[in-house]
């Protein structure tokens, strides 16, 4: 909801609605404003739980208000210590969330608010609303339950201490594994431990040399600084000849965030028993239980059942996998073919795919510059869903100088909504791994006695290789797969069509059905048009050769088993710790990690791999017992995508009318309609796990 402009305009934080003015917020701004805010909101909090009345626009529109001047100021916040973090933002952030967790809490807890939501759900009027109303109702009486609105005495003052600690731990496990990973360096000088390295790679680690002051180094001369953060680590261990390099670097990899100053052990072993009590305390079992209850999938053993009718098919073509990479290298003459070790799979998995498909990977960049990668990707959206993306730069601040502005029109090009792309690494400000972020929510609201609708925007993050010595960003395949599949998170948030702010884009959508639109748009990297579309050669402007796009296709499904067993062990990992796992009876966590990587490793982890000090989807993100998503997801984004190929990805008229399908259902609905039933408007039926593994080339395609 949008508010009237805060009348403390001095604080660019206290402004509560618009684009955030980035060029005037400074680290002292966030305490201040966000003390401020919280004491204005919970006086406004009081006056409503006096004097609400239980219908739509007296208790759920009032609400909204107040929540999302809250929500504006602290996602600002919160999104700056993703992007820019700093000494000095972590301290005023740190300082500041143990009281918005508590006002949160207080939210959520509010007995009066609960009640007057029960007696609306009750009421007469409920039964004529539209399905957006009905779920925003009925999810606001199960998280009020699931925040602890039914605990009184010792038990919810147990309940909200946990609450605030769960939020202070994931903060500072996310901290420890960005301060660990920045502080490594393996500092390269000679040209042998360089051998193998591709020239990207060397001109990006003679890059962060200079970034760390050795102002000399060149990409043909070094000295060479090799990192954790993936586009450095990633290439070295498929592209370096020296195996004991590979190994010190893997070493390392695996025990980020694991001993010292940076230990999250103890972070998530606490984590893990807190989430235990919060379950019990809310009347479940256990945590998975309870993260289940507001999920697509209905129980764990559904989960489960999925995950092991997977993890069958994958176990086998995955120790297949193995024995031929193994047989591979003996061919080739290394010495250590009959014993491969972790540091050792990356690198010959490279030279196998060259050696089958007859190409490399550097060998692709060049005709992926990121503009043109932007431009394909621009082109398709506007063949699919008949929207056009346009740069916007300038028109509002950004938070670097690298970030981009866009905007989105419609078929009368009229603006419908706006997004940001911060695309490349900053290892010593800005968290790994790419996401996508609400910025502003589509709502409807009444404004002087008007109606207006605020417009989505979202902030779209990636970590891909940078441009480096004067040439655009170049981005390997894997990077421009990962743009689309954020991108396809945004057109969730920017393509809704619901006008209820609290089941617009992204919000109200299960959490386990929310990767469906990034998974589907990960498929038409290999849609011939959509590929040649974007794949030109930076200074020659050669579109990429034919038999690159063959190699690519028949690459797809290279080491497929492997690549899915990889995502089971994670996600039946998550589940055991958050459902079997007893803290201090019994097993460890890491020997619930050894233990579930019997059935779901081939190469079980080295006794010190300490992984889970470095899981933050579930120790720091929202997964938590839901790292299943991205495969259940991609059941339904396979068969989605399914639905083109049954048309001809060839047919481009019939590609368009399900593209405008897909975007009447998937993306425009939202969380206004159960997912199952967004997804049968759909394609007509329930899903089928037979696309997914059709397209993994785990299953023929006959």
């Amino acid at each position: 909801m949008v508010v009237a402009t805060s009348p403390h305009t001095d604080n660019p934080l206290l402004r509560g609605d618009g684009f955030p003015p980035f060029d005037q917020i400074q680290v002292s701004h966030v305490e201040p404003a966000v003390r401020q805010l919280l004491q204005e909101l919970t006086q406004e909090l009081e006056a409503l739980e006096q004097s609400f009345t239980p219908t739509w626009e007296g208790l759920v529109e009032p609400l909204e208000r107040l929540s999302d001047r809250l929500d504006w100021t602290w996602g600002i916040v919160s999104h700056l210590t993703g992007v820019k973090n700093s000494p000095e933002l972590r301290q005023a952030y740190e300082a500041v969330q143990p009281q918005v967790v508590e006002f949160y809490t207080r939210l959520g807890q509010s007995r009066p608010l609960y009640e007057g939501f029960k007696a609306l759900a009750a009421s007469p009027e409920f039964h004529s609303y539209p399905p957006a109303r009905k779920r925003i109702v009925e999810a606001a009486i199960r998280n009020a339950e699931h925040s602890g609105v039914g605990l009184t005495g010792a038990a919810k003052e147990r309940f909200n201490a946990i609450q605030l600690e769960l939020a202070e731990l994931s903060t500072q496990f996310s901290n420890n594994l960005l301060d660990a990973t920045k502080a490594f360096r393996l500092k390269l000088t000679q040209p042998d431990e360089v051998a193998g390295l591709p020239p990207s790679l060397l001109a990006l680690a003679a890059q962060t040399a200079r970034q760390d002051g050795i102002e000399t180094a060149t990409p043909e001369t070094g000295p060479w600084h090799i990192t954790l953060d993936f586009p450095s680590f990633g290439p070295f261990m498929q592209h370096s000849q020296r195996r004991d390099l590979r190994e010190q670097l893997y070493r390392a990899y695996i025990s980020r965030a694991s001993r010292g100053e940076w230990d999250n052990q103890p972070i998530l072993e606490r984590i893990l028993a807190l989430r235990v009590e919060e379950a019990q305390l809310l009347g479940f079992n256990t945590y998975a239980e309870l993260s289940l209850a507001s999920k697509m999938a209905d129980s764990v053993a559904s989960v489960e059942k999925l995950l092991e009718e997977l993890r069958q098919v994958s176990y086998s073509a995955a120790a297949r996998e193995l024995e031929e990479l193994k047989a591979f290298a003996a061919a080739q003459g290394a010495p250590e073919a009959n014993d491969l070790q972790h540091w050792d799979i990356p690198y010959w998995a490279e030279r196998q795919r060259e050696a089958l498909f007859d190409f490399k990977d550097e060998e692709l960049r060049p005709y992926f510059p990121l503009p043109q990668v932007l431009e394909g990707l621009f082109g398709l959206v506007k063949r699919l869903f008949g929207v056009t993306v346009v740069p916007a730069d300038g028109q509002v601040p950004v938070w670097h100088p690298d970030v981009r502005f866009f905007a989105i029109l419609d078929e009368n090009n009229v603006t419908i909504a706006h997004f940001y792309l911060d695309p490349y690494s900053r290892p010593g400000e800005k968290r790994g791994g790419a996401w996508m972020d609400d910025c502003l929510g589509r709502a409807k609201y009444r404004l002087q006695g008007e109606w207006r609708t605020r417009l989505p925007v979202a902030y779209l993050i990636c970590n891909q290789t940078p441009p480096v010595d004067g040439k655009p960003s170049l981005m390997t395949f894997s990077e421009v797969e990962t743009l689309f599949h954020e991108f396809g998170h945004g057109l969730h948030h920017l393509l809704t069509r619901v006008d209820e702010a609290g089941a617009a884009g992204i919000n109200n959508v299960e959490w386990d059905a929310v990767e469906l639109p990034s998974q589907f748009m990960e498929n038409w990297c290999y849609h011939r048009p959509t590929l040649f579309g974007m794949a030109r050669h930076y200074e020659t402007g050669e579109p990429l050769p034919e038999h690159y796009y063959e190699k690519l296709v028949a690459a797809r499904t290279y080491r497929a088993g492997s690549a899915l067993l990889r995502q089971l062990h994670f996600s039946l990992l998550d589940l055991e710790l958050h459902h079997r796992y007893r803290p201090g009876e019994g097993e460890t966590p890491q020997q619930v990690r050894d233990r579930v990587a019997q059935t779901t490793t081939i190469l079980p982890p080295l006794p010190e791999d300490a992984f889970l000090c470095s899981f933050s989807h579930i120790f720091a993100g929202g997964y938590a017992a839901g790292y299943y998503s991205y495969l259940w997801a991609e059941v339904l984004s396979a068969d989605a995508f399914a639905a083109f190929e049954d048309v001809g990805l060839d047919n481009e008229q019939a590609i368009a009318e399900m593209g405008r399908r897909y975007r009447e259902t998937v993306l425009a609905l939202g969380g206004s309609q159960a997912p199952m039933e967004i997804f049968k408007a759909f394609r007509g039926r329930e899903p089928s796990t037979e696309a997914l593994l059709r397209h993994r080339g785990l299953v023929s395609k006959n």
